[in-house]
């Protein structure tokens, strides 16, 4: 699937986007680096983004700086990472759009699902973080920018093992091709310092929009308890653990990424607390008196998967005791025998 490429001026620079594919819009923020055509060919991301085409207009741009964006006299910043997406959402005709970020733009677009509520229709995260101070100490953040800096695009092993778990020889070629197309280092290194100097901690608790955690339970770029920490801020978001440690979404298991985005994508919108027909199990199994561990070995999931689904049932309906939690069932169990 080659896109055709088209441009539109940004407060942040001249952005190259793409739209390909027929149904509601779905702007993507794909991460820290990113390149139009040459992503297609990197992994598995050309198959998850034919097959979201298949049932949403999917808007994809290269960064500010990046891909075949403007590479000159560009606005790195947060701020205006953020005005270029609106932007591009503009340019593309997407008055209300669903919305995927992932790893950086996982912060990109919460910010935008914040500020303008009005636009986002539904909001995917995955593989991010709140505060990217969390990811790594300082010295080490210090390390990764400085490393970026100096060798840039020699696909080096440290950097491509942070994000994809044993990648093969023609992964590790692959991803030295898209270092090399995308940035330039300097460019690459600047975005990994604003990522890492950004905190959107205060703005998740203004998101109303129906939003879905994804992230997987032994990441390697950006620990699970950072992804547990972006929904338990924000108001009703589920938070779904997937299996793998890769930290690129289209790397190793992307089926599950893929179906967990669909799944929640295509979802109506309804009013109330909506729980999952899984989260509906769970509840239905603390309502019995079992604890995480009892409803872990009973589904057959990790008890942290467990976990997960019980903190998403507390947020949902808004309560903060398992009894609680009993209590909604046995009152939809009622409601439902009197309906009949």
């Amino acid at each position: 699937m080659r896109p055709r490429v088209r441009y539109t001026d940004t407060p942040a620079g001249r952005v190259a986007y793409s739209a390909s594919g027929t149904g509601p819009a779905l702007v993507c923020d794909s991460g820290w680096i990113t390149h139009l055509r040459g992503q297609l060919d990197l992994c598995a991301f050309g198959d998850i983004a034919e097959r979201l085409a298949q049932r949403f207009t999917v808007i994809r741009y290269d960064k500010p700086g990046c891909g075949l964006s403007d590479r000159d006299g560009t606005d790195l910043s947060f701020e205006g990472q953020v005005a270029a997406a609106l932007a591009v959402a503009d340019a593309a005709g997407a008055g209300r759009f669903r919305l995927f970020g992932a790893s950086q733009g996982g912060q990109i677009a919460a910010a935008i699902a914040a500020r303008h509520p009005e636009r986002v229709e539904a909001l995917v995260l995955y593989g991010t973080c709140a505060d990217g101070r969390d990811l790594a100490p300082p010295e080490v953040r210090e390390s990764v920018v400085a490393l970026v800096r100096a060798h840039w695009g020699l696909g080096l092993k440290a950097l491509a093992e942070a994000f994809m778990t044993e990648p093969t020889a023609a992964e590790l070629a692959g991803f030295t091709q898209f270092q090399r197309a995308s940035a330039s280092a300097e460019v690459a290194a600047r975005l990994l310092e604003v990522y890492y100097d950004t905190d959107i901690g205060d703005l998740l608790p203004a998101i109303s929009t129906r939003t879905v955690v994804l992230h997987r339970e032994a990441d390697r770029g950006t620990r699970f308890e950072l992804g547990r920490k972006v929904a338990a801020l924000i108001p009703g978001a589920t938070l779904i653990p997937l299996p793998g440690s890769s930290h690129l979404f289209y790397h190793g298991d992307w089926i599950s990424v893929l179906e967990a985005m669909l799944d929640f994508l295509s979802e109506p919108s309804r009013s109330g607390p909506r729980l999952t027909g899984r989260e509906l199990e769970v509840a239905a199994l603390v309502a019995q008196g079992l604890t995480n561990q009892s409803v872990a070995r009973r589904l057959s999931v990790s008890p942290r998967t467990a976990e997960a689904h019980v903190e998403n049932i507390r947020r949902k309906l808004g309560v903060h005791s398992r009894a609680q939690i009993a209590a909604w069932v046995t009152e939809q169990r009622l409601g439902g025998e009197a309906a009949r």
